[in-house]
């Protein structure tokens, strides 16, 4: 994956492409303490479980696993806490429209640091069905094949 300057990508979520139907991805930022920070820019963190949620008060990141800084002491945090997401009001009210639609939910993409800024990359996305994962590594698998031919001749 290719990173433009002023970005460093931190962590990705490899499973939300083949598990969902995504829209188009926003862009997020995060609400976090000193000592998620530094546990970010090491690197500890995971998003296999999380998803994102639109609570009255905004949108929150849950179950995303950022584990405690090993320096951090007694201001150490707690791994899976609800992180506020920062976007704007008209983003908000979309998203609250498109989860309030049957099967869609929202994706954390990718954590990722914009200028020394904790983002967090979201989107709306519809869980697939197994043929439509079948279909996807079959267009995959024949899309490598044809590549494989025209590299050899």
């Amino acid at each position: 994956m290719s990173e433009t300057p002023g970005i460093k990508i931190v962590v990705t979520n490899r499973k939300a492409r083949h598990e969902y139907q995504l829209e188009k991805p926003l862009e997020a930022g995060m609400v976090l303490t000193g000592s998620e920070v530094k546990s970010l820019r090491a690197g500890k963190v995971s998003l296999q479980e999380a998803y994102v949620a639109v609570t009255n008060e905004g949108v929150e990141l849950l179950n995303a696993h950022i584990n405690p800084y090993e320096m951090g002491g007694y201001a150490n945090h707690e791994p899976t806490r609800p992180r506020r997401l920062l976007l704007h009001r008209k983003e908000i009210d979309k998203l609250r429209k498109g989860t309030e639609q049957k099967g869609f939910t929202i994706v954390p993409l990718k954590i990722y640091f914009s200028n020394g800024r904790a983002k967090v990359e979201i989107a709306l996305g519809r869980g697939k069905k197994l043929h439509d994962k079948r279909h996807d590594i079959a267009d995959r698998e024949s899309k490598r094949r044809l590549d494989r031919v025209m590299k050899e001749r």
